[in-house]
């Protein structure tokens, strides 16, 4: 059996859409710039979406003066744009939700406690705080009923999605699935990633020498999975092998070795059936901090050895999604395959010190892609691979 790629959907700070994304992608536009939505003490720049709640609401097709969280709002638009590209039916065919959030509803709730804590507001504003609830809401506006779930860990969730729905369409319990993540800007967030002192004041400059953090951004990420024996309107591509590793090494850090990334890689590449020599690109987590460019860096050299794939981190566009991540850089890859072009780390300039790793710096088109690699490394050493191809 195979597993197919038969829709996608994105919303992010560089494009509404997937075919606003692949024009901004293609032109080398950024989405990283100060926020303007989102109040906040702090000045660093972010991949916003500058589209206020009550914009996406009408988006999303939903009454404007409604209250929802940033999340349902981005993961619906997300969602409906890959179930309508794949034309699946809930009510024909057995299709399931894996929406993948590290933040859940945490930018609503982070508006209204202050007037509960007080015995003013609503209380029901807090139920949308977990995880969960914007992917029932999502589900429910989808007319998915057959089976609805969420990932949450860390940065890899969206990645961890992709591998369960997979496993749910090789058993045979599901038809289609719809699998991604989302994840707004918050307060939260921005407070807690200035609070590890990792946030970069400028544009993040992933596996450059002068690296000195990542911005944060928001945006959601899904794909349509189908089995190979369903009905499909078009396939874009197939997944072809996935892993996920824990190295266990720090609360935030991967190992400066990278044995969790050399874990994931490595195993990705063993369930494909594929030698390193078959993966033509590798769209790298490539956050711009100190610790995870170095991590990845050695782990990338220790499973490609002196052939280490051609390379980007597509973060300069949107910013660090958190888990949304392994979504939105999934759509990403899927463009990259179907259009045979590799995106940009374009603002690289200096060579990290002790590697040899250069990413690719301008957008090559005619690339001959038939295998590519997404990498998605969360907290807590969580970390994923995956693998699409032609």
């Amino acid at each position: 059996m195979q597993t197919l790629v038969t829709g996608i959907g994105a919303i992010t700070s560089i494009g509404n859409s997937v075919s606003e994304n692949l024009q901004s992608l293609l032109d080398c536009h950024s989405g990283i710039a100060p926020m303007q939505i989102l109040q906040t003490v702090h000045e660093v720049p972010a991949g916003e979406i500058k589209l206020t709640n009550s914009q996406l609401a009408e988006r999303a097709g939903l009454p404007t003066d409604g209250v929802y969280s940033r999340t349902m709002l981005l993961g619906l638009i997300a969602a409906r744009e890959a179930m309508s590209d794949a034309g699946i039916d809930p009510a024909l065919m057995r299709v399931g939700l894996i929406s993948a959030t590290s933040v859940g509803g945490m930018d609503l709730s982070e508006k209204h406690f202050a007037q509960i804590r007080e015995g003013k507001g609503r209380a029901r504003y807090m139920l949308e705080h977990d995880c969960g609830a914007s992917t029932e809401h999502i589900a429910n506006r989808l007319g998915i009923r057959q089976f609805t779930t969420t990932v949450s860990t860390a940065c890899s969730s969206s990645a961890n999605a992709i591998m369960l729905a997979d496993r749910l369409l090789r058993h045979h319990l599901l038809d289609a699935v719809v699998v991604g993540g989302v994840d707004p800007l918050c307060r939260f967030t921005i407070n807690g990633f200035s609070s590890l002192m990792i946030l970069d004041k400028e544009r993040c400059r992933p596996f450059d020498a002068s690296r000195a953090g990542l911005n944060l951004g928001e945006g959601a990420g899904y794909l349509v999975l189908q089995r190979d024996d369903t009905p499909a309107a078009h396939t874009y591509c197939q997944l072809k092998g996935y892993a996920n590793a824990n190295d266990a090494h720090h609360q935030t850090a991967t190992s400066e070795q990278g044995t969790g990334p050399c874990l994931a890689m490595s195993r990705a590449l063993m369930k494909a059936e594929m030698k390193p020599d078959d993966i033509d690109y590798i769209n790298v987590h490539g956050t711009g901090t100190f610790n995870n460019d170095q991590s990845e860096g050695n782990a990338l050299c220790h499973v490609f050895g002196d052939k280490v794939p051609r390379f980007s981190s597509t973060k300069v566009y949107t910013g660090h999604t958190l888990g949304a991540c392994g979504g939105i850089e999934a759509v990403f890859c899927v463009l990259s395959l179907i259009n045979d072009v590799i995106f940009p780390t374009f603002n690289f300039s200096h060579q990290m010190e002790n590697s040899p790793l250069i990413p690719e710096t301008k957008v090559v088109k005619g690339a001959h892609l038939h295998n590519v690699m997404s990498n998605a490394f969360g907290f807590g050493g969580n970390v994923s691979s995956i693998i699409l191809g032609l």
